[in-house]
């Protein structure tokens, strides 16, 4: 294991290995255990009672934070026809069909949401191999495909903060809350959103405990463990 960095150490220290800590308590924590010099991003870590083997126990979906994420979302469409003027008007950063498609072919990816209308997927789908390692294949299930009339919708909720969860290869689910420098309160209505959409989409093939831990952390913060019954019992505004 790499030797932890002294910053990271004594930011550590601020944090009880063996408590789990009430949501507001962690959120409070981990805005006072980030010491970088940069506005950490606060990340959510939640580790799932679920077989990522199993196709009934997989979990995918989108939430819409209503503090957003705190920086400047690029987005990408894949269109043609009357879905060039929609998504442009819009808002959309990056429009097109097979010129985008030959750009990110050639290692351009300076983007952080990809939509598509159906009519591309045919085109899009060679893409598959390098969008999907970075999380930006558009999919019917992550509501990134979608038809040109519900562009607006989609843009308008990504701009503000739509962010994508599912469940990872090792059972784990991590996705941004938003940055140390939101208020607390802010930070808490981003985790109560996140929590309820999660608890909400569980599987039909879940046994057992279906949220086994939840942990926030900073981009360079120690991890900060949170109670579970009073966090999972969060709702959203």
């Amino acid at each position: 294991m790499a030797e932890r960095g002294k910053t990271y150490l004594e930011a550590a220290k601020l944090v009880d290995s063996n408590k789990n800590y009430a949501p507001m308590d962690a959120i409070e924590l981990a805005k006072k255990a980030a010491r970088a010099k940069f506005d950490e991003t606060v990340e959510l870590h939640l580790r799932m009672g679920l077989d990522p083997r199993r196709a009934d126990q997989q979990v995918r979906g989108v939430a819409t934070l209503p503090h957003g994420l705190g920086k400047k979302v690029n987005i990408l469409v894949f269109t043609q026809g009357e879905g060039v003027l929609t998504a442009e008007e819009a808002g959309a950063d990056y429009v097109g069909g097979d010129d985008l498609i030959k750009k990110i072919d050639g290692g351009w990816l300076d983007f952080d949401v990809a939509l598509a209308t159906p009519d591309m997927m045919g085109k899009v789908g060679r893409l598959g191999k390098v969008l999907g390692r970075r999380g930006l294949m558009p999919n019917p299930k992550s509501g990134t495909v979608v038809n040109a009339q519900d562009l607006p919708r989609v843009i308008k909720e990504a701009r503000k903060g739509r962010v994508e969860y599912r469940l990872d290869r090792t059972g784990i689910i991590h996705l941004p809350i938003g940055k140390v420098s939101f208020e607390p309160q802010a930070l808490l209505e981003n985790l109560a959103t996140v929590v309820e959409a999660v608890v909400k989409a569980k599987p039909t093939g879940a046994k057992g405990q279906y949220v086994r831990s939840v942990v926030i952390s900073t981009t360079m913060g120690p991890g900060i463990h949170l109670d579970l019954q009073p966090t999972l019992g969060l709702k959203s505004a």
